[in-house]
């Protein structure tokens, strides 16, 4: 008990603004919007359905639908999908969530490795509801998941600090190539709520280190960073992926500005690179060229919100709509609304 309330403090601590007053929580996602994305992609079990790849659920989409669960102050459809995602993904002996859920084979899951970026979103948005919401046991099961994350996930190498993208097959042992990372799991504003879980220097090093490695993977004729990157050596894109700047990729930029890096050169330089025309892309490394082009007002608000944070750019009347369709880009654009609405009014 002396440790939960030790928790209980940290994350208080690390979570509310300085000098805050207690104030009820305020929504940063309207009802009308929240309602809409459940509508689409909560089902009734409390899984967030991918219904853009074979209406499977994953830990991302169950983090995804917590942390906007939240934003939306809705404890009860946080508790909805935080019950599907204890049940059924929560089985490993380590504390991390297996990856993969499908709904078209049984037993459902087939894949038991974690994925970092889904366990980091979930721990995040225990540990946000737990505070605001005061509920112990959210936070305990944060602290749980964030000191299996430093435990399995968080390494050294090389004298960076590193998150692999799953407790198994991305290390120097498991692969020729290896340690292999994915840049677009750094999710740099849950960093901080990680340290106060799980106390560690590693976490801030994480942070730096994410960054500045970012910096350094520059592929390609638009010097883009690959979604798979081998860092035995030089950074270069992993053997056994396509060399390619891809969906998951897009979403770093805003990754960066939630987590207050603002870097003017480093978001210029990504917002040029992974645009056609002012559209954002994936591309192909290699050659340079576009492989899909990403017109989907969630793909867009990621310049929308660099544009915003780096030349006081107001947002499109295109991105206050929402109209959801597919699940990752609705995502998108629901988190970069609520980081406008809280950080850049003015923007709106």
């Amino acid at each position: 008990m002396r440790r939960l309330r030790a928790l209980l403090l940290a994350a208080s601590v690390a979570l509310a603004p300085a000098g805050a007053p207690a104030v009820a929580q305020q929504a940063m996602i309207n009802a009308g919007a929240w309602s809409a994305y459940k509508a689409k992609f909560l089902d009734a079990s409390g899984r967030i359905v991918d219904n853009g790849n074979g209406n499977i659920s994953h830990s991302e989409g169950q983090g995804y639908g917590m942390l906007l669960a939240y934003l939306a102050a809705s404890p009860a459809d946080f508790e909805q999908i935080w019950y599907f995602t204890r049940t059924e993904l929560l089985l490993r002996d380590d504390g991390l969530a297996v990856w993969k859920w499908d709904p078209n084979v049984k037993p459902h899951v087939t894949d038991t490795n974690n994925a970092s970026d889904g366990d980091m979103l979930i721990a995040y948005a225990l540990a946000l509801a737990g505070t605001a919401w005061k509920r112990e046991d959210y936070i305990l099961a944060a602290s749980r998941m964030a000191q299996a994350l430093l435990a399995e996930t968080v390494v050294r190498s090389a004298g960076r600090t590193l998150l692999l993208p799953g407790s198994e097959g991305f290390t120097g042992s498991d692969r020729d190539d290896g340690p292999v990372v994915n840049p677009s799991y750094w999710i740099y504003e849950a960093i901080p709520v990680m340290a106060a879980l799980a106390p560690s220097d590693a976490w801030k090093q994480l942070s730096e280190d994410g960054v500045a490695l970012l910096k350094t993977m520059q592929f390609g004729p638009r010097k883009l960073p690959a979604e798979w990157v081998s860092l035995r050596g030089q950074p270069q894109p992993a053997q056994g992926f396509d060399a390619e700047f891809a969906y998951n990729a897009v979403r770093i930029p805003l990754y960066l500005v939630r987590g207050g890096v603002t870097d003017k050169a480093l978001l210029t330089h990504l917002r040029e690179g992974m645009s056609k025309d002012g559209v954002p892309a994936t591309f192909d490394l290699t050659t340079g060229r576009p492989k899909a082009v990403l017109p989907d007002p969630g793909y867009r608000i990621v310049n929308d919100v660099v544009a915003c944070v780096i030349d006081g750019t107001k947002l499109p009347g295109s991105a206050l709509q929402f109209a959801p369709a597919l699940y990752y880009p609705s995502t998108l654009q629901l988190l970069g609304l609520a980081y406008i609405g809280e950080k850049h009014p003015e923007c709106l």
